[in-house]
């Protein structure tokens, strides 16, 4: 199992977090196949679903190189549940300190959401040094982000909410971003519908236009 710092570290790299909602255990493997085929080994499986859970497990199990996470995990027993399951990290749309303190004991890196300057106060007293921005897009976007996070040199973001393909240049360019999260390499009718040779190529696609915003910065 990673590391909490080589959690954070593969998503410096990767850049982009999936976001998925699994309604059929049966998808996780093709789901996690279809990633890293596309350069995306990585995923957050929300807990929208019965089959999330099951979800995580088979591609801890079976699919030891893909960094599988949990979110929308919202309450102690929830975030045990998918730690036992083999999650890698979790992820909370808010900031509970019950849901943090008990992934901190496991050793398990936990990124809940924050909006407000309170809220990041709260996570930087926690210890919390990469928290998910959300709903990032909804609450203002970019230019939100800029300001609220201005005063707090010492937390980065992973924005998420409303996030999509041609926004996460700009997020990416701010240096305050380790990945940005969102559903559009894998969204749950593509999954239902079996088509995750879309799933592939969406991926790829996408990790093609980061290596090419990579190569456009200055060294």
């Amino acid at each position: 199992m990673s590391t909490k710092r080589d959690v954070v570290e593969q998503l410096r790299e990767w850049r982009v977090l999936p976001v998925v909602v699994v309604s059929q255990a049966a998808h996780a493997l093709p789901l996690a196949d279809a990633l890293a085929r596309g350069g995306l080994p990585v995923a957050e499986i929300t807990l929208h679903t019965p089959a999330a859970l099951d979800a995580i497990r088979t591609i801890s199990a079976e699919r030891p190189n893909v960094c599988i996470g949990a979110g929308t995990v919202l309450t102690e027993k929830q975030a045990t549940d998918v730690i036992d399951a083999g999650a890698q990290f979790v992820v909370s749309p808010g900031l509970n300190p019950a849901v943090v303190e008990m992934c901190q004991s496991r050793g398990v890196p936990v990124f809940p959401g924050v909006i407000t300057p309170t809220e990041i106060e709260s996570a930087l007293r926690l210890g919390l040094r990469v928290v998910r921005f959300f709903p990032s897009e909804p609450a203002g976007g970019l230019r939100y982000l800029q300001a609220v996070c201005a005063p707090y040199r010492d937390i980065s973001f992973i924005p998420t909410g409303g996030m999509k393909r041609t926004l996460m240049s700009d997020y990416l360019a701010t240096g305050r971003v380790v990945a940005c999260g969102g559903s559009w390499m894998a969204p749950e009718s593509w999954l239902n519908a079996g088509e995750f040779g879309r799933v592939e190529r969406e991926t790829t696609d996408t990790m093609r236009e980061l290596s090419a915003i990579a190569r456009a910065v200055p060294a």
